[in-house]
């Protein structure tokens, strides 16, 4: 915690600085999924603009979690708790897009 001053004006510049890097981060995430000339992949919005704005949105949350939480200053074993949580996340989203690039197509509940 601060306690003088200095600190409490440093904390400040810390926390204007994490709060204007978090809006260009959200503005750049909306400008890869609107705008054409910062389409990368296929025309339009596609797996590869999904995949560089969820890279956007972890490093947004990795910095709220590390700065606004803080949990920059914690145990190892938030950090492996933390990490573990990150880890399993993404294996989620790789069996999503696993699922998705399935050749065997799913047919609906009933199978029609």
């Amino acid at each position: 915690m601060a306690d003088s001053p200095e600190e409490i004006q440093k904390a400040s510049k810390l926390y204007l600085l994490i709060g204007a890097t978090l809006f260009v981060c959200t503005v750049l995430t909306v400008a890869v999924a609107k705008f054409e000339f910062l389409d990368f992949g296929q025309r339009g919005f596609d797996g590869v603009d999904a995949t560089i704005g969820l890279l956007i949105a972890l490093f947004k949350s990795s910095l709220v979690a590390a700065i606004f939480m803080h949990l920059n200053h914690e145990k190892k074993l938030v950090y492996w708790t933390f990490g573990s949580a990150i880890f399993f996340g993404a294996c989620l989203m790789l069996l999503t897009g696993l699922a998705f690039s399935d050749p065997i197509q799913f047919q609906g509940f009933f199978g029609r």
